[in-house]
């Protein structure tokens, strides 16, 4: 069988951006990280999910933080500069993003919204984020997503 591309992965090639896919097995629904970790045999501290968030100003961030923490929303207003933010609503997902719940990735969004990562990101070799598509994954150097996000690290997380 072919390796499917997903827009990220043409994406990251069009960039020349080094990458690994990797795929796993799923049905219909979003698997949660915890568990695309233990599938994909990745240390779950490299494995990264993005979330969307919309500040008190209606304006919209995207926070990418791993699976094994949650977004502290405080936090998240705090590094945005907003007095709150609140999860944008999984039906509203698809429209400002392009990407459905549990594909949802920081990169080639409909949008180019502000990006923040959880601090931890810049002491790993790679970190893997979805690649588009649910039972697809991206692995590739923090910098370079980074750079390709325009995204910002910050303390906006607490682990669960």
């Amino acid at each position: 069988m072919a390796e499917q591309k997903t827009n990220v992965m043409r994406m990251l090639d069009q960039k020349k951006i080094p990458y690994t896919a990797h795929s796993y097995p799923h049905g219909d629904e979003a698997v949660d990280g915890l568990t695309v970790a233990a599938i994909t045999g990745q240390d779950a501290a490299h494995v990264f999910k993005t979330l969307v968030a919309q500040g008190a100003s209606k304006k919209i961030y995207v926070f990418v933080v791993p699976v094994t923490a949650e977004l502290e929303l405080r936090k998240a207003a705090k590094a945005v500069g907003e007095k709150s933010v609140t999860m944008v609503r999984v039906s509203e997902l698809l429209a400002l993003t392009g990407y459905v719940r549990g594909g949802c990735s920081p990169i080639g969004m409909k949008k180019q919204y502000p990006t923040f990562f959880h601090n931890s990101i810049e002491g790993l070799g790679t970190v893997l984020v979805s690649a588009g598509k649910i039972g697809w994954q991206v692995e590739l150097a923090p910098a370079e997503l980074l750079k390709l996000t325009r995204g910002r690290t910050a303390d906006i997380a607490v682990e669960v």
